[in-house]
C-alpha cells in the first residue's frame, strides 16, 4: 500500500498480506521461460513419487491381497492365469504320477482291470481330468473310482484348495474391478487457481465441479500447501505439508455437489501465504494438492 494508507490516520482500513500491496515491486518479467517443475501429485491424482532403495521387500508379501490389488491390469491379469495355470498342472501331474504308479498306464485296454481314474491314459487326459475336478465341470468321461483312496484324498485336497484359490483370486479381481478410481474422471477442477478481493478479505478460490447426474454423498475437501521449508534451528525439511483452511471451523469444507461450487481460503495471518508477496509468488516452487472425499451414490464405494 501507499505510505499514507499504512499511516495511523487510515479509516478502517483492513490489513492486507503482503500480495495486496502496492508498495511491493510489481515488474514481474512476463517474457522469461517458465520453470519446468516436477510435480508431487499429477493432474490424474497419481502420487509423482517413486520408492527407492527399499530393502525389506518381503513386507510387500506380508499383505499379498493388497499387493495384488495395487498392481497394473497386466499384472494382475497374467498372475490370475498362472496361479489357475500352475495349479492345474501341479494336480494333474499327481493324477498322472499315481495312474503310473499303480500301473494303470500298462492296463489301459485291460475290462478286468479297475484303474484309479477311467479313461486316464497319459498326461494330457490327467491334465483335464484336473481341470474338470477343479472347475467342478464333471463331463463323466474321466470318473475317479472307490478302489484308490489315495485319489478320494487327493480329489478332497484338490477341491478344498480350489475353493480358496477362487475365492482369493477372483475376490482380487471384484476388489479391482470395483474401485472408485474413473469416478473422479468426472470431477472437474479449475485450470487456475485465482487470488483476489471478495467480501473485503483476500482469499485464493478455486472452482470444482461434478459431470454426472449421480451426486456424491459426504463429500469433504481438503487442501495443502506442499513446500520445502527451513527451521529457525536451520533445518531443512523438502516437501513440508502444510494445512491450507478452506473452511473446517466453519463446515463450508463439506460440499453438496450438485452444481458447480467456489472454494475459497481467506488469506489471513494463519494462512500460509501471509509472508509471500506479490512479486514472490511466482517465483515461489510451491504446490497445492486438493483432496477431494466422498461416497458413489451408485455404488457406496469411498473414494
Amino acid at each position: 500500500m501507499d505510505q499514507d494508507v499504512e499511516s495511523p490516520v487510515a479509516i478502517h482500513q483492513p490489513k492486507l498480506p503482503k500480495q495486496a500491496r502496492d508498495d511491493l515491486p510489481r515488474h514481474i518479467c512476463r517474457d522469461r521461460t517458465k520453470r519446468k517443475i516436477q510435480r508431487y501429485v499429477r493432474k490424474d491424482g497419481k502420487c509423482n513419487v517413486h520408492h527407492g532403495n527399499v530393502r525389506e521387500t518381503y513386507r510387500y508379501l506380508t499383505d499379498i491381497f493388497t499387493t495384488l490389488v495395487d498392481l497394473k491390469w497386466r499384472f494382475n491379469l497374467l498372475i490370475f492365469v498362472m496361479v489357475y495355470t500352475v495349479t492345474w498342472l501341479f494336480f494333474g501331474m499327481i493324477w498322472w504320477l499315481i495312474a503310473y504308479i499303480r500301473g494303470d498306464m500298462d492296463h489301459i485296454e485291460d475290462p478286468s482291470w479297475t484303474p484309479c481314474v477311467t479313461n486316464l491314459n497319459g498326461f494330457v487326459s490327467a491334465f483335464l481330468f484336473s481341470i474338470e475336478t477343479e472347475t467342478t465341470i464333471g463331463y463323466g468321461y474321466r470318473v475317479i473310482t472307490d478302489k484308490c483312496p489315495e485319489g478320494i484324498i487327493l480329489l478332497l485336497v484338490q477341491s478344498v484348495l480350489g475353493s480358496i484359490v477362487n475365492a482369493f483370486m477372483v475376490g482380487c479381481m471384484f476388489v479391482k474391478i470395483s474401485q472408485p478410481k474413473k469416478r473422479a474422471e468426472t470431477l472437474v477442477f479449475s485450470t487456475h487457481a485465482v487470488i483476489s478481493m471478495r467480501d473485503g478479505k483476500l482469499c485464493l478460490m478455486f472452482r470444482v465441479g461434478d459431470l454426472r447426474n449421480s451426486h456424491i454423498v459426504e463429500a469433504s475437501i481438503r487442501a495443502k500447501l506442499i513446500k520445502s521449508k527451513q527451521t529457525s534451528e536451520g533445518e531443512f525439511i523438502p516437501l513440508n505439508q502444510t494445512d491450507i483452511n478452506v473452511g473446517y471451523y466453519t463446515g463450508d469444507d463439506r460440499l453438496f455437489l450438485v452444481s458447480p461450487l467456489i472454494i475459497s481460503h481467506e488469506i489471513n495471518q494463519q494462512s500460509p501465504f501471509w509472508e509471500i508477496s506479490k512479486a514472490q509468488l511466482p517465483k515461489e516452487e510451491l504446490e497445492i494438492v486438493v483432496i477431494l472425499e466422498g461416497m458413489v451414490e451408485a455404488t457406496e464405494e469411498n473414494f
